[in-house]
């Protein structure tokens, strides 16, 4: 068991920004389990930034799969007997597909109680940490504020996503509460309009800073935030 050594697992990690937050928290001498759906692919992510010198293991980890969250805290636990970092960057767009009662659900799923269930799962290993980190990878469109204020924002209807997201937040802000007084700081962040699948060839930032934020709160020292929202290190409005 490695009691020593910083583990950070990072969920849709096989490519992307989840792939970059890996490669970032790597290089700076992190152990990264990379979880993806299928072990295919968290293999092929593993290999490539194994390739770079980082220590990365591939977990198979569907987060709307309660075996595979299991699975993934019994490893852990055995392994590690800690979990220092866990970034939920999982995440799915489905609005193109339309507005209706199944889109809404879906996206739920993945963005919100997956989350939800495997922090609830991780839980424990990470209060084992001396320094537990729990990031969720939100999205400036899930603050009502924002997208009330803003008329571009407004202009792009997308209600699963950004409802979902919306959900996240409010859960990042109650659990910092639960958590007050621990080990622990859980934050939310927004990534910035990142050239992935999801923000297509028109975005503004490359997936290198796009991953920035997240690892910036990964990694915060024992007296950065908890329980809030940021880009780029600046606070957001929830």
């Amino acid at each position: 068991m490695n009691t020593i050594t910083t583990i950070a697992l990072i969920t849709g990690a096989y490519k992307g920004i989840g792939l970059e937050i890996g490669r970032q928290l790597g290089k700076q001498g992190v152990t990264v389990l990379l979880g993806a759906r299928t072990i295919a692919n968290a293999e092929r992510a593993a290999a490539q930034l194994q390739e770079e010198g980082i220590t990365a293991i591939p977990i198979e980890l569907d987060v709307t799969n309660s075996e595979h969250i299991q699975a993934a805290a019994t490893k852990i636990e055995s392994e590690y007997g800690k979990l220092d970092i866990l970034v939920n960057n999982a995440g799915i767009f489905l609005d193109h597909e339309g507005n209706n009662v199944d889109v809404m659900r879906r996206s739920f799923e993945t963005n919100f109680f997956g989350a939800f269930a495997l922090t609830m799962a991780l839980l424990p290993l990470i209060q084992a940490s001396p320094a537990g980190r729990i990031v969720n990878q939100s999205s400036i469109l899930g603050s009502i504020g924002i997208i009330l204020s803003d008329e571009s924002m407004g202009n792009a209807s997308a209600p699963a996503y950004t409802t979902s997201k919306a959900a996240l937040n409010a859960w990042t802000a109650q659990l910092s509460i639960q958590l007050r007084g621990t080990n622990v700081k859980v934050n939310a962040c927004h990534p910035g309009w990142v050239k992935t699948d999801m923000g297509g060839p028109n975005a503004v930032m490359e997936i290198e800073e796009g991953a920035e934020t997240a690892v910036w709160l990964a990694t915060l020292p024992s007296d950065g935030p908890t329980g809030g929202s940021y880009h780029k290190q600046e606070a957001l409005p929830w």
